[in-house]
């Protein structure tokens, strides 16, 4: 080492760095900062190529670079840009889990009396992977409709929509994704859809199975005349129903080649009670927004909520 180098002691590098003497010395002896000379005391001094040294792993041990790696990139084994796209993925994966834990955290303070367990359980949820999730929404339906005589595309529809959190979910879709993944798990939700699912095999087999764009307009027919008369302030128990009430009766009618006479409504009534849940209609306005699915005017439509007035004015009829 030629006499006019300057050379710097650990204090002094610590001075210059903001590092502290315990940290350098334990980067030098694990060979990152060698040592340019030693004092005749044995005390280590280094060269100004320690501050660029240390400036260095600094950088890379705040990103979590581990030590293995930034030996390999001091040695130019690997470059920075391959060290830093390596770490931005795995970056984006630390941001999308601290999403998902986020989201557990606000469920649990906005529900305040949430038990231990129940925690657990939703950081369990939160930490599910895609494939995990996917395992989890097919157990839910082999569970459900195990054995029970559907349509042929209704399995397939249902495991045709996953959900599927993007790689930077928002707020909302962590949100949803923590309520959907309960909702599945709960066995009360399973069994209603059980039995309403059972109850729509008895009356396809009693009526037949309406073509799905029939069944998707008569929906649609539902919820647009029910979202009307809500507008209007007019109670599904009161006599403004009746006009409504005669309208969606005479097209369920026509959708199954039946007339709607009182047997008829005595039939509806008995199908719209056993085949609604709400949960149902909740399951994929959570799935909507986990993928998110677009829809008419922004919000999920209700049709359980249609039903469920509908229900009323033929209890009322």
């Amino acid at each position: 080492m030629p006499d006019d180098t300057p050379l710097l002691t650990i204090g002094e590098l610590a001075r210059l760095t903001g590092l502290t003497v315990k940290t350098i010395r334990y980067w030098s002896d694990e060979g990152l900062v060698p040592p340019a000379d030693r004092t005749p005391a044995g005390y280590r001094l280094y060269g100004p190529d320690a501050l660029l040294r240390l400036g260095l792993v600094r950088t890379l041990r705040d990103l979590d670079v581990d030590l293995a790696t930034v030996h390999k990139v001091l040695a130019s084994e690997l470059t920075l840009a391959e060290v830093a796209e390596a770490h931005a993925a795995a970056l984006d994966t630390r941001i999308r889990a601290m999403q998902l834990h986020r989201a557990v955290l606000r469920t649990v303070a906005e529900r305040g009396t949430t038990t231990p367990e129940e925690i657990a359980l939703m950081h369990k949820l939160a930490r599910l992977s895609d494939a995990e999730r996917r395992n989890l929404i097919n157990d839910f339906i082999d569970d459900t409709f195990r054995d029970l005589d559907l349509a042929p595309d209704f399995l397939p529809m249902l495991r045709g929509a996953m959900p599927e959190l993007p790689a930077d979910p928002s707020q909302q879709q962590t949100d949803a994704w923590v309520e959907l993944a309960e909702l599945v798990q709960d066995q009360d939700f399973r069994a209603g859809l059980r039995r309403a699912a059972t109850a729509q095999a008895h009356s396809a087999a009693e009526v037949g199975t309406p073509p799905g764009d029939a069944s998707r307009g008569m929906a649609a027919l539902l919820t647009d005349r029910v979202a009307a008369a809500v507008a209007a302030g007019i109670a599904p128990d009161s006599p403004d129903a009746r006009p409504v009430l005669d309208e969606l009766v005479g097209a369920y009618a026509e959708l199954v080649g039946r007339t709607g006479d009182a047997e008829f409504r005595r039939w509806l009534l008995a199908t719209l009670e056993a085949t609604t849940d709400s949960r149902y209609e909740r399951y994929w306005q959570l799935l909507g927004i986990i993928n998110g699915w677009p829809t008419a005017d922004g919000a999920p439509s209700d049709t359980a909520g249609a039903a469920a007035w509908l229900i009323q004015a033929l209890r009322a009829g």
